[in-house]
């Protein structure tokens, strides 16, 4: 449906990528990943025709349609949210205004009855046309998806321009969905949804007819729809037959691979080289050494495997809090007198929990997270900040307030006087501000850039009780993997706001389900929660993940095992020849050592004048030059052997 041929393009005087070459099919669900900057929001435009690549083409299969969903919008909405969507989908509209022309059209009465009648077949025509392009259960569509996408009946008719940033992409996101694309591009659709709409749209996107190309930091999302990945690193394109994790595993092996092979590789040359250099002015052994010349001629040297720079940050060791940090009883609150969003909540937060508060956007879970950092006052109720329970918040809110006027690294220097500025440029690293980039003013960041600073910030303060609002929407994986391992390692108390099931994995111990006014607990894992909501109902290939995953874990344990009883057999199978090769080597030193000594007396005068000296010595130099002889056979047919040997066990290995 879709070639790229010799894709090349430049951004900002920058190589991205050159030379790229893949295929879209049909069936294909892709993952698109790489670190942020890579380039793959310029593959999607590339490919959706907003930009032009700089050489190479793209060649379209005639008549494809495809559906584009950026990171951000920039649209200006007038119409109601129904009307909005519904005005998309240009396939229904022009059929209907046909028709109405068609039926004008018939309201003339000097028509003749052979004008009235071609008339009446186009329209016939596009009533045909209307059965098979579902015209008459639009409607209903279109309510399904809004709704599986969080809005409600009563949203329908309000105005899209009252609804944020987040809720106008959801808009976005349902015009795509609903167009009957070929292929559908998405730009981190995930980035605005909770965990109720992200199980639906897993549900409508793994059930799509559609080719779907998908960029997300959302693994879980990746693993459960995509079939095919798609890498960019380090300006290079790879394609693999097999969703995110599969591919993460299968580049672990083959580097695990490359790896083993050009160390081979280098003994090989080693030892390759010490043979040519012990023999080469050695007449017997010319063949020889020229067939050791030739074979290091042909040994074509495996490249290493390229990795990002690993991070290793850790958050500030914090002050021991009291047993209980925030306890909260019979709370409401209401923005509006009598509207309340929470209504006579409960709940106990001991030390050292790390909680995820999870439910529909709009349910209250932000302002929970607001009213235990104190950002909001209770309209009801206690909340209790318990004894020596110091907090640290972060959302997009607190991004947008940064002082604007200082650099990346001032602001940093702020809060954290203790760091060298070394030590602050590796956190900022971390979350993707490198070089120069830490010296740009905060008012030149966009909203994401804005959000990591504020990040780098909360991993710098000494604050016993954290509180993050959706942390990962502006992260890549690595950046993601670095701030996961942080709080996973965080000795205090912790409440996250996210629908990111792959990143609260590792991390969190209880879930707070935000919902209808109320809470309801959880004493479990994400999964556990998961698992008890039947998010698994439909979605049970997840489940089975989790299965195949631990599977996974045996069989490396088996592997590791078996490699381990390898290479135990291989030390078995060649220390004794190793041994004699080592005394072959030494005995071989010696003899030389003493050749080198014969060899100056002998045309030293006062030996060669001497018949009887100049005899023994002679005599004494043939010997040696005899038994080294033998020696070098029996090293060559011992170092042959210890080869041969290494390698069937190498074998074994790969």
């Amino acid at each position: 449906m879709l070639d790229i041929i010799d894709l090349s393009i430049q951004y900002g005087g920058k190589e991205l990528f050159e030379n790229v070459n893949l295929k879209i099919n049909p069936s294909d669900k892709i993952a698109l990943i790489g670190s942020n900057g890579t380039g793959k929001s310029t593959l999607l435009k590339l490919i959706s025709g907003k930009e032009t690549p700089e050489a190479g083409k793209i060649q379209y299969q005639k008549g494809l349609k495809i559906g584009y969903l950026p990171q951000e919008i920039l649209n200006k909405y007038e119409k109601v949210i129904f009307d909005e969507v519904k005005s998309s989908l240009t396939n229904i509209i022009d059929l209907a205004v046909k028709e109405e022309e068609l039926n004008n059209q018939l309201k003339n009465e000097f028509l003749s009855e052979d004008e009235k009648d071609k008339i009446i077949h186009k329209i016939g025509e596009i009533h045909d046309q209307k059965l098979h392009t579902d015209f008459y259960k639009i409607d209903s569509d279109i309510e399904k998806v809004l709704m599986g996408l969080g809005f409600t009946e009563n949203d329908f008719d309000r105005p899209l321009s009252e609804f944020s940033g987040g809720w106008q992409m959801r808009v976005e996101l349902a015009k795509l969905l609903l167009n009957n694309n070929d292929l559908i591009l998405l730009d981190e659709p995930t980035n605005h949804l909770d965990l109720d709409s992200l199980r639906w749209l897993l549900n409508f996107l793994k059930n799509a007819k559609e080719a779907l190309l998908i960029v997300s930091h959302d693994k879980y999302f990746l693993n459960e729809i995509t079939n095919k990945t798609i890498e960019i690193f380090n300006r290079n394109v790879t394609l693999y037959n097999g969703k995110y994790d599969d591919y993460i595993e299968y580049k672990r092996e083959r580097d695990e691979l490359l790896i083993k092979q050009r160390l081979n590789q280098e003994k090989k040359i080693k030892e390759t080289e010490k043979f040519i250099e012990r023999f080469r002015y050695k007449a017997t052994k010319a063949r020889q050494v020229q067939s050791r010349i030739k074979q290091l001629e042909k040994i074509d040297i495996s490249d290493l495997p390229e990795y990002e720079d690993e991070i290793n940050l850790r958050f500030q060791e914090p002050e021991r809090s009291g047993s209980v940090p925030v306890n909260i009883e019979d709370l409401s609150f209401a923005y509006e007198a009598d509207n309340f969003i929470l209504k006579s909540i409960d709940l106990n937060i001991t030390r050292g929990e790390k909680i995820a508060l999870v439910g529909p956007n709009g349910a209250g879970k932000t302002t929970l997270a607001k009213l235990i950092a104190e950002k909001l006052k209770p309209s009801k109720g206690k909340l209790i900040i318990g004894y020596n329970t110091t907090t640290s918040y972060y959302s997009q809110e607190v991004a947008d307030n940064l002082d604007l006027s200082k650099s990346i690294l001032e602001t940093l220097e702020d809060s954290a006087k203790d760091y060298t500025t070394l030590q602050l440029r590796i956190v900022l690293g971390s979350f993707l501000f490198r070089d120069d980039d830490v010296f740009k003013k905060v008012g030149v960041l966009s909203g994401g850039e804005k959000s990591r600073v504020a990040l780098a910030k909360i991993m710098l303060n000494k604050a016993n009780l954290i509180i993050l609002d959706e942390p990962t929407n502006h992260l890549d994986m690595n950046s993601k993997r670095i701030l996961q391992k942080a709080l996973a390692e965080f000795g205090g108390t912790l409440i996250i706001v996210s629908h990111d099931v792959d990143f609260l994995r590792p991390i969190v111990d209880k879930v707070v389900d935000v919902r209808n006014k109320n809470i309801k607990i959880f004493e479990g894992d994400i999964d556990y929660y998961l698992f008890k909501t039947n998010f698994f109902e439909e979605n049970n290939s997840q489940l089975k993940q989790i299965t195949v995953d631990e599977e996974k874990k045996e069989n490396r344990k088996d592997r590791k095992r078996l490699e381990a009883e390898v290479r135990n057999k291989k030390h078995e199978a060649t220390k004794d020849l190793k041994k004699k090769i080592d005394t072959c080597e030494n005995r071989i030193s010696e003899l030389e050592a003493e050749k080198e000594i014969l060899e100056k007396e002998l045309i030293d005068e006062k030996i060669y004048t001497n018949a009887e000296t100049a005899k023994a010595k002679t005599s004494r130099y043939e010997k040696i030059k005899n038994e080294l002889e033998k020696n070098y056979e029996e090293w060559t047919t011992l170092h042959d052997e210890l080869e041969k040997i290494e390698e069937s066990f190498n074998k074994m290995l790969s």
